[in-house]
């Protein structure tokens, strides 16, 4: 199974912090609640055509609650919360959850596991084009009076006469969804259900996050032979070639 379809976290970004080894060393961290994930529908193979849990964290007012939704949550028992999302995962993973549960933070993630957190970014308002595309700026002067901070020219001659779609212009900045990958747990208070991630994650403080693991988590380093070179299930792989020592006789 591909880990994108593993079982993760609802929360909300808390704030950053700074932590300390045993060495003295300075980690920064990125706080984030996980806690009260409740499990609001377990779909499966025969019933939806895919197996997945669908769960929902924070909480919301009932006046703030449709009626079908409000249905759909007094089914499994749950508390309606501010978002509801999907995770796909194996029938033997669904078959530890039930529905109107709630999922520890401890029983997904793990101390130094990767992580993927998903989240949406800071919104900037209306930007130009040299903080929204990174573009540089023109001549301060020598000829050039009134356009240093523009973006210049946008089109081409009469053919085509137009400007082509997906040009880089000014609009809007920020405000979208956005994934860091490869961060790693740094440590998870059980008591308060909290994730200390190491690094920064997209968002603003009081913002919604989804951690997930990662699907791109490096793999672990092949032990080298006596002769220096890689073991064969590296060599398999197409990335490093293992030589045979000269002196040995082939059959």
């Amino acid at each position: 199974m591909s880990l994108s379809n593993s079982l993760g976290l609802l929360g909300r970004k808390v704030g950053m912090m700074r932590l300390f080894t045993d060495d003295g060393d300075a980690v920064p961290v990125t706080v984030v609640d996980v806690s009260n994930n409740r499990v609001t529908q377990i779909k499966s193979q025969e019933t939806d055509g895919y197996v997945a849990l669908q769960v929902t964290f924070g909480s919301r007012k009932a006046s703030r609650v449709t009626k079908p939704e409000a249905g759909h949550l007094a089914k499994a028992g749950v508390e309606a919360g501010e978002i509801i999302q999907e995770f796909r995962v194996t029938a033997d993973t669904a078959g530890q959850h039930q529905a109107g549960g709630v999922i520890a933070a401890g029983s997904v993630f793990s101390v130094g596991q990767k992580v993927d957190v998903q989240g949406t970014s800071i919104g900037k308002g209306y930007a130009g084009t040299i903080k929204r595309h990174n573009m540089s700026s023109q001549r301060a002067s020598h000829g050039n009076s009134r356009s240093h901070n523009v973006p210049g020219s946008i089109g081409m001659a009469q053919d085509p006469g137009r400007v082509f779609p997906g040009k880089r212009m000014t609009g809007h900045l920020g405000d979208v969804t956005r994934t860091t990958q490869n961060l790693s747990v740094f440590r998870i208070d059980e008591a308060r259900q909290l994730l200390l991630i190491k690094g920064a994650i997209p968002g603003s403080k009081g913002g919604f996050v989804t951690v997930r693991p990662a699907v791109k988590a490096s793999r672990k380093r092949p032990k080298e032979r006596s002769n220096g070179t890689r073991t064969p299930e590296r060599a398999r792989s197409g990335r490093v070639e293992v030589r045979r020592p000269r002196n040995r006789v082939r059959p």
